[in-house]
């Protein structure tokens, strides 16, 4: 799920560079724009844009909050950049591939992070219901 404030213009380069990363393997996309402080600390938003894999913020550095601001990443070189590098979200998806299959391997069910056969986190809606203006589902 990429969380996003409204008109934010990295969410392009976020999702280019995801779709890349992604090349070849079946993926749920969601865009979830968040207008408001408090909802984006309900959702975990460290600044725009955000993306939750799996429910949980690969990205996300210790000690930063929850915001609705602009986010910049590291990029190659120490460049700081609007979006994470294509070879950091695949080692940031990797990662979590890893740890839902320890969860399943530990409890004989995926992790328990995500609503059954969504992949997503149990707090969201899913199916044709959760569409709404302001996601955008590929």
């Amino acid at each position: 799920m990429v969380l996003s404030a409204p008109g934010c213009p990295n969410v392009p380069l976020l999702e280019q560079r995801l779709a890349e990363a992604l090349a070849g393997r079946p993926a749920v996309r969601v865009r979830r724009v968040i207008a408001i402080a408090d909802e984006a600390a309900r959702c975990g938003m460290r600044g725009s844009p955000t993306l939750l894999v799996n429910g949980h913020d690969p990205f996300a550095v210790p000690g930063t909050v929850p915001a609705l601001a602009c986010r910049i990443y590291q990029g190659e070189g120490g460049r700081l950049e609007g979006a994470p590098t294509v070879e950091a979200l695949r080692r940031a998806l990797e990662r979590a591939g890893m740890r839902a299959s320890r969860r399943a391997d530990a409890t004989g069910r995926p992790g328990a992070r995500t609503a059954p056969g969504t992949g997503l986190p149990p707090s969201l809606p899913s199916g044709p219901a959760a569409r709404s203006e302001g996601d955008r589902f590929r």
